[in-house]
Order: structure tokens, then sequence, then C-alpha cells
């Protein structure tokens, strides 16, 4: 069984998280976890849960959006012991990518991994690699379910999406084939 988070937890880590309204655009509640990083006690709760989350997963990657799914997947591949794999918008990868486009709820997008991310033909000790994808936040669920697809085409294996927070009421989970995971959900 997963670990549940008090609430007294998610209380402190929901309070360490600022919304600047009309950002990027009019209309837009944009959730600034830059509060939340420089927050070490709430930080460190957040960090907590999801390394006990997680062990025990037999993950081999954790997969991070761009960008502020890099800030955690890091982390948390760190504390697990694994590796971590970023996935980028399209230009921002040397090395040959695989890319997947889609939409966001203010606009278009296209992001991208490299073709080798998680071993030749995405193999990992002769098997398909474990994947954790990981962001900040869902919304709409067009940036995590182009994510998860693209660890499909490498050959892994998306074994789970998580997410800090999740927009409930806009319904981010539609297009996603694997199992979702918001500790928070607005």
């Amino acid at each position: 069984m997963s670990p549940t988070l008090s609430p007294e937890a998610k209380e402190k880590i929901l309070s360490s998280i600022r919304t600047i309204p009309d950002f990027p655009k009019p209309g837009i509640q944009f959730k600034d976890i830059t509060t939340l990083l420089n927050n070490p006690e709430a930080f460190q709760t957040l960090m907590d849960h999801l390394q006990e989350r997680y062990t025990g997963y037999d993950l081999d990657y954790i997969a991070g959006i761009d960008a502020r799914g890099f800030i955690f997947g890091s982390v948390l591949a760190d504390r697990l012991g694994i590796g971590f794999v970023p996935i980028r918008k399209k230009g921002k990868l040397p090395y040959t990518t695989v890319s997947e486009k889609y939409s966001l709820e203010y606009g278009f997008d296209e992001v991208e991994i490299h073709i080798d991310a998680f071993g030749e033909g995405g193999l990992c000790r002769e098997r398909p690699a474990r994947v954790l994808l990981i962001d900040d936040l869902i919304a709409t669920g067009g940036t995590a379910a182009a994510a998860a697809r693209l660890i499909d085409k490498v050959g892994a294996q998306c074994v789970e999406c998580c997410f800090v927070m999740e927009l409930i009421f806009l319904k981010g989970r539609e297009g996603i084939d694997a199992p979702v995971y918001s500790v928070i959900q607005l």
C-alpha cells in the first residue's frame, strides 16, 4: 500500500506554493514552485513523501519534464539511486532525439528525448526500462501525455506519472495511459 500524506504535510506543501494570477497570459492562475523550493522544510516533506512512495517500485529511471520536473526528478532519482532523464522542449537536446507534439492550455509545443535515453532500445537488464515520469503540475495533460508517449517510443515503460499538483477541474488525465499520482489536487 502506498504511503499517504498527512493533512498537515499537504498543508505545509500547499501553503509554500504561491499563485500568480494572469501569468503567462490573462486567466491563467500560475502555481509558482519557487517558494516551495526555497522552503527547506516544505521541500523536504515533499521529497520524503515521494521517496517513501517510490521505494519498492523497482524503477530504473525517472524522467522529468522541462523544466520544473528536472528539479523534483533529479532529487528523487538521487534519493532512489537511479538515473535521471530530461524530457526537453524542442531543440534543447544535443544528440539524436525523438519528438512529440502536443497542445496545452495556452498554445502548442513539442517535447523531445534522446533516442538512447534508457539504453539501447529502451532496454535495462534485458527488459524495458521502468520509468517514472514527474513534473510539478498537471493541468490539461497535453505535456504529460506527450512525454509518456516519448518514453514508450524509445522502448521503455512509463509505470506511473507523478505530479506535485493536479488541477482536477481541467481533467488533465485524459490521454495518459499510465497510472497518475498527484500529491495535491487543486
